[in-house]
């Protein structure tokens, strides 16, 4: 396992879904949430959504194109300067301003992985072409907040670093994709979301700030998923947020975390997205959850001008 970790950074996070580390115990440390355990299904998780159609992943020639670049932010919070990968959409102008989506890896990866599993950059140039899907912004950071923040060794033991990222993201990373991009600075155009990891941490900072974000989706959330009372201590407070989401597959040792907190949602009479595939805890899931999601992006619309 550990010299898989070596290899293919970008494959971790499905690999130490499906077989966790005796060290760890299969458990990241100080977690509010227990990791793996039996599945039990229940009535209603079921898709919320059709498996997508055909050619919805594949590049189409002579289609506008994104651009997708890396750069590289300033961070106090750490002490260093950090990379991100960030998409614009086709035809992307400082004369119109857009919403941004940050978008968050799993424990096992890095910046790179959205884009290595999902190939984030076709699948929006395919949705904004069709119409399904808003032109946006993509920040897809490194959500392991500490100043050596490759995937490497023991990546359970970096489980600490991920709540740091709350920080670096509020203080850091967000005023300096603001001060580069022109994109619309207010909550109803920022949505957060993240994989496994990165999926308690768009729950844990979404809701922990409704204030910024009011589009949330937690896809195969991981064990730092806070415990619900602590995500929402208020339900009706989630009654401004636009979209909470929550999917996972059926076949995931993690889904009892997202059943949890679906039906807590419930009982509260909170609005939300529940979708469960057949899936595993695996790229083809979450790349499925992001197309749904990004559809259900109704920004308010953006700025033809400053």
């Amino acid at each position: 396992m550990k010299s898989l970790l070596l290899v293919l950074p970008a494959l971790c996070a499905p690999l130490l879904a499906q077989e966790p580390t005796e060290a760890s115990g299969g458990n990241p440390p100080q977690q509010p949430r227990k990791a793996w355990g039996n599945i039990v299904l229940k009535s209603d998780d079921v898709p919320a959504f059709p498996a997508p159609p055909a050619g919805w992943d594949k590049v189409r020639p002579g289609m506008a194109r994104g651009r997708l670049e890396k750069v590289e932010y300033d961070s106090k919070t750490v002490g260093t300067r950090r990379k991100m990968n960030v998409y614009t959409p086709p035809g992307y102008t400082v004369s119109r301003r857009y919403p941004v989506l940050y978008l968050l890896h799993g424990i096992g990866g890095d910046e790179n992985e959205w884009q290595h599993f999902a190939q984030v950059d076709t699948l929006l140039d395919n949705l904004i072409t069709d119409g399904r899907a808003e032109p946006m912004i993509v920040v897809m950071p490194n959500g392991r907040a500490q100043k050596d923040d490759r995937p490497t060794g023991d990546v359970f033991q970096h489980a600490p670093a991920f709540a740091v990222f709350e920080q670096d993201l509020l203080q850091d990373l967000i005023p300096a994709v603001e001060s580069r991009y022109s994109v619309l600075a207010n909550k109803e155009n920022r949505a957060i979301a993240g994989l496994s990891m990165g999926g308690g941490q768009a729950l844990n900072f979404g809701l922990g700030h409704l204030d910024h974000f009011a589009w949330i989706g937690g896809f195969s959330s991981a064990p730092n998923t806070r415990k619900n009372e602590e995500l929402l201590p208020l339900p009706d407070q989630a009654k401004q947020l636009k979209l909470l989401w929550l999917s996972c597959g059926s076949r995931d040792g993690l889904i009892h975390i997202s059943q949890d907190f679906h039906a807590w949602l419930k009982r509260h009479g909170v609005s939300h997205v529940w979708h469960v595939t057949d899936h595993a805890h695996d790229a083809a899931e979450w790349k499925q959850a992001l197309y749904w999601f990004l559809q259900k992006l109704s920004f308010s619309s953006s700025s033809p001008g400053h």
